[in-house]
């Protein structure tokens, strides 16, 4: 991402390790990112920013559902 901080609610990749994470915010100098469908956040430098494809967001989604209807 051009060095801009994407807008709170927008998604993003963290390219350090391709987690996709909703922007929550900014604190201290990184962007606090959660993980799409909820968890903890965690900080990303804004330069280690990708842009998340819609098509990455939802793969991330349905991934997050069907962990959740595997659990007992």
């Amino acid at each position: 991402m051009s060095g801009e901080t994407p807008a709170i609610g927008a998604y993003a990749v963290d390219v350090r390790d391709g987690r996709i994470g909703e922007v929550m915010g900014r604190e201290g100098g990184y962007v606090q990112l959660r993980p799409v469908g909820g968890g903890r956040e965690w900080d990303c430098p804004p330069g280690e920013l990708g842009e998340a494809a819609p098509g990455e967001v939802l793969r991330e989604r349905v991934r997050r559902l069907n962990r959740e209807a595997r659990l007992p």
